[in-house]
């Protein structure tokens, strides 16, 4: 009976030993175990902000986390590389395209990860615009573009009491690859009003790359004409201002005056140039020149060109690089040069020229920047 009874005992201690060893291994009536709170993840930045030059430049700062993280801008003008880092240190470039602005202005960076986040600011310094206007000249058009007004929740389009859009197919001049649209197509918007600028941009729109071609309804015979602009890069892209009859029947019979174009493969690379039926580059003897800036894709520059009886001239901030002469002669084959001509922006994607060398669809969407546009005579 004893030994019954030690056996007994001896099984009953198992058995509890066993319900404590379940309970330990979350049976039924274990307690939770929570998971281990998250680490709250913090920046230190070197330099603490930073400040950049109104012609727009990249700056480096180095950001130190304790945990992986994204960054976003809150303004277009101001973009990062890379978008992301890591736990420890990452090298981040800021870049700030120039300021078209008379005014001072700021941007705000958001770094996230997880449920943490932290800003940090960039400031810009106030852009300023100098007067090139030669001697004898005044005002008798202009356009701002400061109409920031939102129209069914998209920004302002240019004024048609002023301007006039192209709708023109793939191909259809150049061999270029965009198609032309009137300020949209759906949601994607080419040309638009926010910021104190026009912006004509070429983007991807399904199978298309769609992009906005305007023109000025109204035209002038002689004048100063220039706008500020800031033009895009990379392989593909070929922004221009220039100048059309308004009678136009016949090219390259009744002219064309080219006050700026570039070619996204050639950087910081600007072109002006003429055409005539005597002088284009169909037959080799196109008459134009170039010239070398720097940043002309981050910061603005003042191109124009003066067009009298006896000359045009191309410029590009106040100096002069470029001039064909009238001949005298009377003919329009050499001098189409004594009519009205309308003015007009565009941004182009591939084609004969901004195509010569491929294209980088990389780099898209691009953006052309348009600060204004002024129409100067005697």
């Amino acid at each position: 009976m004893a030994a019954f009874s030690a056996e007994r005992m001896k099984m009953n201690n198992l058995l509890f030993s066993l319900l404590v060893l379940l309970s330990a291994c979350g049976g039924k009536d274990s307690p939770e175990i929570n998971p281990p709170e998250p680490v709250e993840v913090k920046w230190s930045f070197s330099p603490a902000t930073v400040a950049l030059s109104s012609k727009g430049e990249t700056r480096s700062v180095i950001v130190t986390a304790n945990g992986d993280w994204n960054v976003t801008s809150n303004q277009s003008w101001c973009g990062t590389e890379p978008g992301s880092g890591h736990n420890g240190q990452t090298s981040l470039k800021i870049t700030a395209t120039g300021n078209p602005q008379t005014t001072a202005r700021t941007a705000e960076l958001t770094f996230t990860s997880g449920n943490y986040s932290q800003n940090y600011t960039v400031s810009q310094a106030a852009g300023t615009i100098e007067n090139h206007v030669p001697e004898g000249y005044s005002l008798v058009w202009e356009e701002e573009f400061n109409d920031e007004r939102l129209s069914g929740g998209k920004p302002a389009l240019p004024d048609t009491g002023k301007w006039w859009y192209e709708n023109l197919q793939k191909g259809a001049v150049n061999n270029e690859l965009q198609t032309y649209v009137g300020g949209y197509r759906g949601t994607d918007t080419v040309a638009a009003i926010h910021d104190g600028t026009l912006k004509i941009i070429a983007r991807k729109s399904g199978s298309d790359i769609i992009s906005a071609r305007i023109n000025t309804i109204e035209g002038w015979t002689y004048g100063y004409f220039e706008a500020r602009l800031r033009v895009p890069g990379g392989k593909g892209t070929w922004p221009a201002f220039w100048m059309m009859p308004k009678n136009f029947t016949s090219w390259p019979l009744d002219g064309e005056i080219d006050i700026m174009e570039y070619v996204g493969y050639q950087p910081n690379v600007v072109h002006s140039t003429v055409h005539t039926e005597a002088y284009n580059h169909m037959i080799g003897t196109q008459k134009g020149a170039t010239k070398t800036i720097q940043n002309a894709e981050t910061a603005f520059h003042i191109y124009a060109v003066e067009w009298t009886a006896d000359y045009i001239k191309g410029f590009v901030d106040g100096e002069a690089y470029f001039r064909f002469d009238n001949d005298g002669k009377g003919d329009k084959k050499t001098w189409p040069f004594n009519v009205p001509f309308y003015l007009k922006l565009n941004l182009a994607w591939g084609g004969d020229w901004g195509g010569a060398q491929g294209v980088d669809e990389s780099k898209l969407p691009a953006t052309y920047e348009i600060d204004y546009v002024r129409v100067y005579q005697k």
